[in-house]
C-alpha cells in the first residue's frame, strides 16, 4: 500500500487534461508507439468527435521514481465541462489527491474554481500544474498570481509543463509520489469498496469499477451490495491498464473492477458500498450527493411496441451515467414515455446521441424546458418543469425563471453578430475581457430557457465554428411567464405546450404554427393550427383541405345548380370536421425543435 497513489486531474474544459493523460500513458509505456492515438482514454466516438471527455476513465500507471522505488499510480481522469461535474465528484471521492491543471494562456476559469472547491470538500491534496507553457501567448506569472489570489494555493510551487511537447512530465509524476498521501486502510479489515462507475456487458453482466478503502476481495468470494443486500459470487477481479488486466486479488487502497455476473441492472447503484457476505462492514462508505437536474425533456418511443426496449435501455444507460434522472410520463398525443432531467444542454445532447448510437433506440424528444418557480396567491412556492403542471393563471401572484452567466470566447471580428444574438435572447449586463490579442470573452446574464433549444448551434454558425460557450447557473429572477397552448383543429395537444416569457410568446407561437403547417398532411377538411394563451388566440396557420370538384359534371344551366352542390359539399366538410380527428405525424414533434433557419 505505501506504493499506491490515487489521483485525478481536474481543470476547466480544454485546458489539456486528456493530452496530459496521454503523456502519462506513453511515459509508463502502456502502449506501443504504433498503437498510440491522441485522447487514448476517450473511448467513445462522441468524445473524439467533440474533443471533450464525457466519462471519467481509470488507468493504473506503473512508475519507477528517481529514488528507484516502484509505484502504482491510479489515474481517474475527469471531464472538464460543467455538465459533467457529477462525474468529477465521483472520481474525487475515490482519490487522495488531485492535479489542478491551469492553462498558461487562459489562467484560472470558472470550472477550475468549482472543481478546486469540490476537491477541498473531499480533503484532497492539490498539486497546481501550469500547462501549455510552450504557447506564444502563455503568461506563467499571471497564471501563478491567479492560482494564489483566486484559489488560495501556493502559485510559486506550481509545476510548469507542456503536455503537448512532453515537457515536465517526470516532474509531475515525482510530485504525485512525494506530495499525494498513500491510501489508508488495512487488508485484514472487513471489505468496504465504493462503486464509482459501472457498465453493462451483454456477456459478463454488470462490470463494476470500484475503489477499495478496506479489506480485500478475490474470485470465489461472495460479495454483498449494502443498499439492497443482494449477494453475488465474484468471478473475476483486476485493474485497469488500457484493457482490463486480471489479478488474483484486489487489496485496500487499490482501484479496479469486479465481475460477478450481475444481470439485474437495478441492483447496482453508483455510490453503493460492496462488502463481503461472510464478514460485512458495519457502515457503508459515504456515497455522492444527489444531483439536481436543470434541463427537462420527455422521451417517447416512436412505436408503442418499443416501450419495453426503452425501459431496459434507460436502466442500462443510468449505470454508466448516474446523473440522468427519469420517471414515467404519459401524453395523450404520444402515449407512454419518460420525463428526463439533465445537468445541462451538452448533457442532454450527449444522452440523446448515446441512446441512438450505442443502444440503437429511436424516440421522440419533446422541447426541452427548465424548472420555473411560481408564487401563488396563498404565499406557497411551487416548482414546475413540465408545462402540463402549469398552475391556474388566476392563482399566480409571481413567477421566476433560472438565469445563467454565459461566457463566450470568440475572435474579435464576430463581436457584433454575437452581441446581437445575445440581446435577442434577452441577454443583459454584458462585460468584456481580452484574454489574448485578437480574441474577446463576452459575459452575459441570460435566461437558461433562451439557451436550451438552438443557441449553441446559432453561435457556432455566426462565428464559423470558432465560438466557445460555457455557463454557470446564477439563480432565479422575477419574470413574466405564460403557458402557450397549441390547438390543432380546436383540440389542445399537451405534448406541444410550452412555458415561455410573455414578450416571446407570439414569436414562439408563430414559429410552431408555421412548422406544424409544413409537417401535418392535408386532410379532407380544413385544419386550423393555433397558438393560444388561456382563451386568447395569438397565432394561426390554416392547412387547406383536399377538394373534389363537385361542379365538374354541371355543363351550363342555372348557377343555382352549382351553388346547391357546393352547399351540399360544405355541409359534408363541416360534419367531417366535427367528427374527424387529425393525425399528427411523429416528425412534427421533432420539427419544432429546429431553428427557423433550417
Amino acid at each position: 500500500m505505501p506504493k499506491i497513489r490515487n489521483f485525478s486531474i481536474i481543470a476547466h474544459i480544454d485546458h489539456g487534461k486528456s493530452t496530459l493523460a496521454d503523456r502519462f500513458i506513453q511515459y509508463a509505456e502502456l502502449v506501443t508507439p504504433r498503437q498510440f492515438r491522441d485522447q487514448i482514454l476517450d473511448s467513445m466516438d462522441l468524445e473524439r468527435e467533440r474533443g471533450i471527455t464525457i466519462k471519467s476513465h481509470t488507468v493504473t500507471l506503473p512508475y519507477t521514481s528517481r529514488a528507484g522505488e516502484e509505484y502504482a499510480l491510479n489515474l481517474i481522469d475527469t471531464p472538464g465541462h460543467v455538465d459533467f461535474s457529477y462525474e468529477v465528484s465521483r472520481a474525487l471521492a475515490s482519490c487522495e489527491g488531485a492535479l489542478l491543471l491551469v492553462d498558461a494562456s487562459q489562467g484560472v476559469q470558472a470550472q477550475t474554481v468549482a472543481n478546486v472547491y469540490m476537491a477541498m470538500e473531499h480533503d484532497l491534496e492539490i498539486i497546481p500544474v501550469i500547462n501549455k507553457i510552450d504557447l506564444p501567448s502563455a503568461d506563467v506569472d499571471a497564471a501563478r498570481e491567479q492560482i494564489e489570489t483566486e484559489l488560495g494555493l501556493d502559485g510559486e510551487s506550481s509545476i510548469l509543463c507542456s503536455a503537448k511537447e512532453g515537457i515536465g512530465i517526470e516532474d509531475i509524476l515525482e510530485a504525485i509520489v512525494e506530495g499525494i498521501p498513500q491510501p489508508e486502510g488495512k487488508d485484514e479489515n472487513p471489505l468496504s469498496a465504493l462503486i464509482f462507475d459501472a457498465h453493462y456487458d451483454s456477456y459478463r453482466g454488470v462490470i463494476i469499477s470500484c475503489r477499495l478503502f478496506e479489506g480485500r476481495v478475490r474470485p470465489g468470494d461472495t460479495i454483498r451490495l449494502m443498499s439492497n443486500n443482494a449477494t453475488y459470487k465474484v468471478e473475476e477481479v483486476g485493474i485497469f491498464r488500457l484493457q482490463r488486466e486480471q489479478k488474483s486479488a484486489l487489496c485496500a487502497g487499490e482501484v479496479g473492477y469486479i465481475i460477478s455476473g450481475i444481470k439485474t441492472v437495478s441492483d447496482t447503484r453508483v455510490g453503493d458500498t460492496i462488502t463481503l457476505d461472510s464478514q460485512p462492514a458495519t457502515v457503508p462508505q459515504p456515497g455522492f450527493k444527489e444531483v439536481k437536474p436543470v434541463v427537462f425533456s420527455s422521451l417517447y418511443p416512436i412505436s408503442s411496441d418499443d416501450y419495453q426496449s426503452l425501459v431496459d435501455t434507460l436502466e442500462k444507460y443510468t449505470l454508466n451515467d448516474a446523473a440522468l434522472v427519469y420517471q414515467k410520463d404519459s401524453s395523450a398525443a404520444l402515449g407512454q414515455g419518460f420525463r428526463c432531467g439533465f445537468l445541462g444542454l451538452l448533457h442532454l445532447e450527449i444522452v440523446q446521441d448515446r441512446l441512438e448510437r450505442e443502444y440503437d433506440q429511436s424516440f421522440i424528444m419533446t422541447v426541452p424546458s427548465v424548472q420555473y418557480q411560481f408564487t401563488l396567491q396563498d404565499g406557497s412556492l411551487i416548482t414546475v418543469d413540465n408545462p402540463q403542471y402549469y398552475p391556474d393563471p388566476t392563482t399566480i401572484s409571481g413567477s421566476a425563471e433560472p438565469f445563467i452567466k454565459a461566457s463566450i470566447l470568440i475572435p474579435e471580428r464576430y463581436m457584433g453578430a454575437v452581441m446581437k444574438l445575445c440581446m435577442e435572447r434577452r441577454g443583459v449586463n454584458s462585460q468584456f475581457s481580452y484574454p489574448t490579442p485578437g480574441r474577446i470573452e463576452i459575459f452575459f446574464d441570460m435566461p437558461l430557457a433562451e439557451v436550451i433549444v438552438d443557441f449553441y448551434d446559432k453561435l457556432k454558425t455566426i462565428t464559423q465554428g470558432y465560438g466557445s460557450f460555457d455557463y454557470e447557473i446564477t439563480g432565479y429572477r422575477e419574470s413574466r411567464l405564460v403557458k402557450l397552448d397549441i390547438l390543432v383543429n380546436g383540440e389542445r395537444v399537451d405534448a406541444l405546450s410550452l412555458i415561455v416569457h410573455e414578450e416571446r410568446a407570439r414569436e414562439w407561437a408563430l414559429q410552431v404554427c408555421k412548422r406544424l403547417k409544413e409537417e401535418i398532411p392535408r386532410h379532407q377538411f380544413k385544419i386550423a393550427v393555433q397558438g393560444a394563451i388561456g382563451g386568447k388566440i395569438i397565432s394561426r396557420s390554416t392547412i387547406s383541405a383536399f377538394r373534389k370538384d363537385v361542379t365538374a359534371k354541371c355543363y351550363g344551366g342555372d348557377v343555382t345548380r352549382k351553388r346547391k352542390l357546393l352547399e351540399k359539399q360544405k355541409k359534408g366538410k363541416k360534419r367531417m370536421k366535427m367528427i374527424g380527428s387529425v393525425m399528427i405525424p411523429q416528425k412534427a414533434f421533432v420539427a419544432i425543435l429546429k431553428s427557423e433557419d433550417e
